[in-house]
């Protein structure tokens, strides 16, 4: 018997992170076109008889409210994925948000027909849910199964990328509308749905290039030999129920934090409390996705150095060091002040960011690693990023004061980091079907840890 799959060869590696990476970017422009929408203009044009502080309220409730069906979303992708295979979920979850996504930018508006338009804005918001729930696990077990066991943090780290790249188109494309179309209401009135509409274009070069890679070598064993799970969710709750709540606190202590600016909060703070100009606080967004993307590509590099837990916990820490400065480097230094904001807040996200595609690969067994990693990190996103724009809303309008969200930020962080030392690193685990009874052990600290062969890889 082999010790692990093998890895695909270097030509195939670099198209399988390079479709990856463009699929999740694509992804995630179009989710992340929508949060920025949310705290700029779909109060006013969607729920705008609620009068102007709930109408925000309600405006961050739709960002996420989609997040609670990101489980449903990761459930049916996890079972198609660990039993029709890895490549057609991701073909699927790229339609089905690309579709949505367009479908936002032709909505009519409140004043146009009344309470079906916030009502049809729900339903596609959900509709990308779904797909987001699903996206993301088969994108990093393309990545992570093809890579070698030394590389896999680096692998993982590819599709991840994609979402600080997704943030920096959907910021870079709303501040290029808003400052462009600076006339009167024109933005109001109609530039806004042009990110959304330029989807349509995005999805058709994705779809191209998400078809013409391999399934992963992982998978196509399993299959080769007959093993797909009948029911893996059912055996990943009945065996690993521990593993999924773990892991998925890791992500609540990331996300929290990072939907402070994906979700819109930050934003919205500067521009409605801090009147600074709509367009340079966009800028400024860019600029955080663009520092996110690096120490996310860096956060992949010391995954496979110092460790997966390490690199946490480094990330962690610096997190829980800024959660306050952050808002009052904003409060008193303006537009100077956000940058520096954003650059902290970004550094702590790409080390808690990067290296969670290959730990979360590394924790669960074979036959049902889909379902596993799409699962957990649906979960953790419904517990962290749900709503977390919408609670640091209530929080301010509660308190005045940001204090109050500095507070919630740090008990999420400190959360995350207390779920990362309940962990064992697994970096070099064989990941391949021969290794389902080392893979299904020995995952957490409270456990025996799994045999030295398990952690051996092939390095």
């Amino acid at each position: 018997m082999t010790t692990s799959v093998a890895a695909g060869a270097p030509t195939s590696q670099r198209r399988i992170a390079f479709a990856t990476i463009i699929g999740t970017t694509i992804e995630w422009y179009d989710f992340f076109i929508y949060a920025t929408s949310a705290g700029l203009v779909f109060a006013q044009l969607f729920f705008q008889p609620a009068g102007k502080e709930i109408a925000l309220l309600l405006s961050f409730a739709t960002v996420g409210i989609s997040f609670l069906f990101r489980p449903l979303g990761a459930f049916l992708a996890g079972h198609f994925g660990d039993v029709v295979g890895r490549r057609a979920m991701l073909v699927t979850t790229l339609v089905l948000m690309g579709a949505a996504t367009t479908l936002i930018g032709v909505l009519p508006t409140y004043a146009q027909v009344g309470i079906a338009a916030p009502i049809f804005l729900l339903l596609l918001r959900i509709l990308q849910g779904l797909s987001a729930g699903g996206e993301w696990g088969g994108a990093v077990l393309m990545a992570v199964e093809h890579a070698p066991a030394n590389r896999r943090g680096r692998a993982g780290a590819w599709p991840q990328l994609g979402v600080p790249l997704g943030f920096l188109l959907a910021s870079g494309m709303t501040a290029l509308m808003t400052g462009v179309i600076s006339r009167g209401d024109a933005y109001l009135q109609w530039g806004w749905r042009v990110p959304f509409l330029v989807s349509v274009i995005l999805i058709v070069v994705g779809f191209l290039i998400r078809r013409s890679v391999s399934e992963s070598p992982v998978f196509t064993e399993i299959a080769r030999r007959g093993k797909q799970a009948n029911l893996p969710i059912v055996t990943l709750f009945r065996r690993h129920w521990h593993l999924v709540l773990l892991a998925a606190l890791v992500f609540v202590g990331n996300g929290t934090l990072g939907y402070m600016t994906t979700g819109g909060f930050l934003n919205s703070y500067a521009i409605s409390v801090q009147h600074l100009d709509t367009t340079s606080v966009l800028v400024a967004a860019v600029f955080a996705a663009a520092v996110w993307f690096f120490s996310t590509l860096l956060a992949g590099y010391l995954a496979d150095t110092i460790g997966r837990r390490n690199t946490f916990l480094i990330g962690f820490a610096l997190q829980a060091v800024i959660v306050f400065p952050v808002f009052w480097l904003v409060d008193a230094g303006g537009i100077a002040g956000l940058y520096v904001a954003l650059l902290l807040i970004s550094i702590g996200l790409g080390l808690t960011y990067g290296p969670l595609a290959a730990w979360y690969a590394e924790i669960f067994p074979a036959s049902i690693r889909f379902s596993g990693v799409s699962i957990t990190y649906a979960i953790g996103a419904v517990l962290g990023g749900a709503f977390a724009p919408m609670i640091a809303q209530m929080l301010l309008g509660a308190t005045g004061t940001t204090a109050a969200v500095s507070v919630y930020l740090l008990v999420a962080t400190l959360l995350g980091a207390g779920a990362t030392l309940c962990l064992r690193d697994r970096s070099g685990i064989p990941l391949g079907p021969d290794h389902e009874a080392e893979q299904a052990s020995g995952a957490t600290v409270f456990g025996a840890s799994a045999p030295a062969t398990a952690l051996a890889g092939t390095r």
